[in-house]
């Protein structure tokens, strides 16, 4: 059974009873919702009914009206349908829509269809080996050496996942980084990738099986601070739910512009746009992004001389 599939039936199984108020939920979510949902194994129940709330409501709002009332009604995404039986909370959409029970019942069949379709649309389907439930980025500029501190929160998609291959989030030559796994596995040198990135492949202790999370954190160092390109982008090559970048600059090393760059396309030579982005009184940047799109970037840039570093520094991903 393919995943379009297998994500159907696991959506039409989570409208039963209470919906995503129904008892036991971490019973109820299939391995295809938790992986389009971010759910991981760590999540207790409140947790795991507020991703799953957010997530079928971000998707039911690109339906045509009628689809995503009954889309709310048939999974219980709000107060007011929070009704013990999926038949109560078709009758109530049927009062809405002014239509019968029957027609109700079908519509929200065809609206977990085009859930469906709109998750393959979107490039974030559950396929592919794993995932990044959360990567949390730390660059410190402010220090002789700087830093680059990554924290990965990985889903698999497949059984039996044993290693994850990821490229460093620095545009440098391999000898002048130094790479060190604070937890979470073993590390093995797959040399330069790229023209400019070094490639690596963490072996876990022990392999994964399907909707199973694992986190681990690899901590890069540079040389000196000339190393370090004017930019921290992260271009995801499989689905990522969480990035969240913090870059500390410094008081003597604010630069006069951040920009913020969100839902870019990459083009090797060109400066993609970006917003301004305000220097906290730490001398610090925050960014956070959600439901990242495979294949764009998302990110931080700042001025410098070196444009044409910015603009290599963008064509790569942090992670892959």
């Amino acid at each position: 059974m393919n995943t379009y599939c297998e994500l159907v039936r696991e959506l039409k199984s989570l409208r039963k009873g209470r919906g995503v108020f129904a008892g036991r939920i971490s019973e109820r979510v299939g391995p295809n919702l938790r992986v389009l949902c971010g759910v991981t194994g760590d999540d207790g129940p409140v947790t795991i009914r507020q991703k799953l709330t957010a997530r079928l409501l971000e998707l039911a709002e690109q339906l045509p009206e009628d689809m995503c009332l009954t889309t709310v009604a048939a999974f219980a995404l709000s107060t007011e349908v929070r009704l013990p039986l999926y038949q109560d909370r078709v009758h109530w959409a049927a009062t809405r829509i002014d239509r019968d029970a029957r027609t109700v019942r079908r519509r929200v069949d065809e609206a977990i269809d085009h859930l469906a379709d709109l998750v393959a649309t979107t490039g974030r389907a559950p396929s592919g080996t794993w995932g990044t439930a959360e990567l949390h980025v730390a660059v410190a500029l402010d220090c002789l050496r700087p830093e680059v501190l990554e924290q990965h929160r990985v889903v698999a998609d497949r059984d039996a996942l044993h290693e994850l291959d990821f490229v460093s989030p620095l545009a440098v030559g391999r000898r002048y980084l130094e790479v060190d796994v604070l937890y979470g596995g073993t590390l093995r040198d797959r040399g330069m990738v790229t023209q400019d990135r070094p490639g690596f492949t963490l072996t876990l202790p022990r392999p994964l099986c399907p909707g199973e999370s694992h986190d681990f954190a690899v901590r890069f160092r540079l040389p000196g601070p000339e190393a370090m390109r004017p930019s921290v982008v992260h271009v995801p090559d499989h689905r990522c739910e969480l990035f969240d970048l913090r870059v500390r600059f410094g008081h003597d090393r604010i630069p006069p512009r951040v920009w913020t760059m969100r839902d870019v396309h990459q083009s090797v030579g060109a400066i993609p746009d970006g917003r301004p982005h305000p220097v906290d009184g730490a001398g610090e940047v925050h960014l956070r992004f959600r439901r990242l799109v495979p294949g764009l970037a998302y990110g931080a840039r700042w001025d410098s001389d070196e444009v044409g570093a910015v603009a290599a520094g963008l064509a790569r991903p942090i992670a892959s």
